[in-house]
């Protein structure tokens, strides 16, 4: 029988807790790290997310070192990043950041990179990142200004969640859908299994 490993999530981000769900995983333990985000000089969107879903991947292997209740766990991270070209939308924590943001994404195309980061039970980094293309509608000031008034963009890279009201202002995706949510699931589990993670058993436990 193949050993069983448990999975520690270096996020405390509930979009993820429920894709991992919607797979029948379940997380032995959550650590969100908080690391800074702030993006290096000229630093690309998608190396930007690379780096940070490393980093908070590597912040939780050394929070548990030395632990052998612990020891040989796999460690999955990820972070999403929102772009037009190569400018960073920020993870709008303010009203005027998020009108901003979603005026500049208002009837036009942007990328969402969204990197994942597995630590295996052996030590090593296994990494991907996913990019999906989205479209969105125009927004009418009406829309836009009830969009903000709802709060869902707080805490969203590029003030949006596609899971929520936003969905309606996508006219095309192109790309993983789960990865803008917030951890592309095939690539995720694709990661997973090739490392020895048996997702698939799960699925029997109803």
């Amino acid at each position: 029988m193949a050993p069983v490993h448990k999975l520690i999530l270096a996020s405390g981000s509930p979009r993820r807790l429920d894709l991992l769900a919607q797979a029948r995983i379940a997380p032995d333990r959550l650590m969100p790290m908080d690391i800074d985000e702030t993006p290096k000089k000229a630093e690309h969107p998608r190396s930007l997310a690379r780096r940070l879903s490393a980093e908070k991947a590597e912040a939780a292997r050394a929070a548990i070192d030395g632990d052998p209740a612990w020891g040989g766990s796999f460690i999955l991270s990820a972070d999403t990043v929102v772009a037009v070209g190569r400018r960073i939308l920020p993870k709008a924590e303010y009203l005027e950041e998020a009108n901003g943001a979603l005026a500049l994404l208002s009837g036009r195309s942007h990328w969402v990179f969204t990197g994942v980061a597995v630590i295996t039970p052996s030590g090593q980094m296994r990494q991907t990142v996913v990019e999906t293309k989205v479209r969105f509608k125009r927004l009418s000031d009406h829309e836009l200004n009830a969009y903000l008034d709802s709060g869902e963009w707080r805490g969203k890279a590029g003030a949006y969640a596609i899971q929520g009201i936003a969905g309606t202002f996508v006219q095309k995706l192109s790309g993983s859908y789960t990865g803008v949510v917030g951890l592309p699931l095939y690539e995720t589990l694709r990661i997973l299994e090739g490392e020895g993670y048996d997702a698939a058993a799960k699925w029997r436990e109803g």
